[in-house]
C-alpha cells in the first residue's frame, strides 16, 4: 500500500500536526504552515513519490494574505496521484523560501508569481521579472491593482440617461467599475478635474407649487374605498336585445360547402354498396370462313 493511499486521514502524521488535508475531485489538498513549506515538498517528492512538478502560483485572498499553491503528481504503476500543497503568507510580509532546490522546474513559476503578486522567494537563483516589461510598475494579479486602461479610456456605461439632450443639466455621480479609482485621485488628471456639479437647491415657491400639484394628483387618484358604493337598485335593468325579423320572401343564406378534403374523408368513411356478381360472358360465335378467291378471278 502506498503512503498516498493513507491520506487525507494520516496528514498530521505525514506532514506534521498543523497540516490539514482533504480529498476532492481526484486531488489531495494539504495546507501546511509557512515553516513547513520546504519539508512538505520534500515529503511529497521522497515519501509519496510525487516526482512530477506541474505548476506553482498564488491567489490573493483579501484580509488573509497570499495563498501559495504547488501542484505535483505521482506516476508510479501507471496511476496518476495528484497532490496540491498550499500555504499562506501575509500581505505585510509576502516572503517564502524557494522550492527550486526540491523541484528545479519551480524556477520560472516563482519568477512569474513574484512579478504578478509581489511574493518574494528567498534563495532563488535568479528572481527577476519574466513576462512584464522592465518599466512596469505594480503587480497585476493583486486585488488592489489599479486598472489604468479603464481610467485612461471612458467606461462604456459612463453616460447617464438624459446627458445627450441637456449637456448643462447637473449629473449624478457616475459609478466606477471594479478596479478603477476616482480620476481626480489617481491618473493623469489627478487634482485637475472640477468637483462633481451639485443639483441646485429648490426655491420655496417651486417647492410650494410642487406640493400643490402633488396634492391635486392625490385627490384625483383617490382610492376606491373613499367613493360611496352605489346601490344595485339604482340602475334599472336594460332591456334584452332581440334580433329583428327577417324580410319576407328572402331565401335563407346558402350553406357553405365543406372543403374538398373533408368531403373525401366523409366519403371514405361511408360504407360502399356491394354490387351483384357479373354474369359470365358468352363465347363469341364462330364466323364461317370466306371462300378462297382465285388469283385470276376479277
Amino acid at each position: 500500500m502506498n503512503l498516498y493511499d493513507s491520506l487525507p486521514d494520516a496528514a498530521p502524521t505525514v506532514f506534521g500536526a498543523e497540516a490539514v488535508a482533504e480529498f476532492s475531485y481526484d486531488v489531495l489538498t494539504v495546507d501546511v504552515p509557512v515553516g513547513s513549506w520546504i519539508s512538505a515538498l520534500e515529503i511529497a517528492r521522497d515519501k509519496l513519490g510525487c516526482t512530477y512538478f506541474d505548476w506553482l502560483s498564488a491567489v490573493d485572498e483579501p484580509g488573509t494574505g497570499f495563498r501559495i499553491c504547488a501542484h505535483v503528481a505521482s506516476l508510479e504503476n501507471h496511476r496518476v496521484r495528484r497532490l496540491l500543497l498550499r500555504t499562506t503568507v501575509p500581505h505585510s510580509a509576502a516572503s517564502l523560501p524557494s522550492a527550486v532546490a526540491v523541484y528545479a522546474g519551480a524556477e520560472w513559476h516563482e519568477r512569474e508569481t513574484f512579478e504578478m503578486f509581489g511574493v518574494t522567494f528567498t534563495d532563488h537563483p535568479h528572481l527577476v521579472p519574466l513576462l512584464l516589461p522592465e518599466n512596469f510598475e505594480g503587480h497585476p494579479l493583486r486585488k488592489d491593482f489599479v486598472l489604468a486602461a479603464r481610467v485612461a479610456k471612458a467606461w462604456p456605461g459612463a453616460k447617464e440617461p438624459g446627458e445627450a439632450h441637456d449637456p448643462d443639466a447637473p449629473k449624478r455621480r457616475q459609478m466606477l467599475p471594479p478596479g478603477v479609482p476616482d480620476p481626480n485621485d489617481w491618473g493623469p488628471m489627478k487634482g485637475q478635474l472640477p468637483p462633481a456639479p451639485s443639483r441646485p437647491a429648490r426655491t420655496p415657491r417651486a417647492a410650494g407649487a410642487a406640493g400643490a400639484a402633488g396634492a391635486a394628483r392625490t385627490r384625483a387618484r383617490a382610492p376606491r374605498s373613499a367613493v360611496p358604493a352605489r346601490s344595485p337598485r339604482a340602475r334599472p335593468p336594460s332591456p334584452r336585445r332581440t334580433r329583428p325579423p327577417r324580410r319576407p320572401g328572402k331565401p335563407p343564406p346558402a350553406r357553405r360547402a365543406a372543403p374538398a378534403r373533408y368531403r373525401k374523408a366523409r366519403q371514405a368513411s361511408r360504407p360502399r354498396p356491394t354490387r351483384p356478381p357479373r354474369r359470365p360472358r358468352k363465347a363469341p360465335r364462330a364466323r364461317p370462313a370466306a371462300p378462297a378467291r382465285s388469283p385470276t378471278a376479277r
